[in-house]
């Protein structure tokens, strides 16, 4: 392992910001509002391998990230920590692998439920990413929770649950 952690493992680490010069910690502890609104730390959070086109700032995960995953567990206990943050964001909740709808799960304060948008994209990212960092029980239960409550309690496209469904495949 190299002695000099990448840009994304310092970051996941507390040790280095993003490239706004914000530490986990911060967005951790950042509202609601802020997380619907802004749109460029998802990506830092939820590293997949492919860039976006309109986030070439974002880091890329690569093989070597996804060994650092594989060997450290404080790791991806951070990253569960990420997870609860947009689960609570979501109106969703974790009990160790298990994930459910909060009582107060609605379609009008959890877009998400209604039939497209950007957190459509995140859904389908997070799940990605877990499941590239070696959290695949979690990719699978968050999956199944949102393909679930999405058509349940939601009016979400089948684009949508289709893309989440997809998005566990390596």
């Amino acid at each position: 392992m190299s002695h000099h952690p990448t840009p994304l493992i310092a970051f996941y680490r507390g040790q280095a910001t993003d490239h706004q010069g914000r530490y986990i910690n911060d967005i951790w502890a950042l509202s609601h509002f802020w997380l619907e609104h802004t749109h460029d730390y998802i990506q830092w959070l939820f590293p997949i391998p492919e860039v976006g086109r309109f986030n070439h700032f974002a880091p890329r995960l690569t093989d070597v990230e996804r060994e650092v995953f594989q060997d450290d567990s404080a790791l991806r206990e951070k990253q569960r920590v990420s997870l609860d943050v947009m689960l609570s964001f979501l109106g969703l909740t974790r009990d160790g692998i298990t994930i459910t709808a909060q009582p107060s799960l609605n379609i009008r304060d959890h877009i998400w439920l209604k039939a497209g948008g950007h957190n459509h994209l995140r859904i389908s990212r997070i799940i990605r990413s877990l499941a590239l960092c070696h959290q695949d029980d979690l990719a699978l239960a968050l999956q199944e929770a949102v393909v679930r409550i999405g058509t349940e309690q939601g009016i979400v496209s089948g684009a949508s649950i289709q893309y989440w469904i997809e998005a566990h495949k390596e």
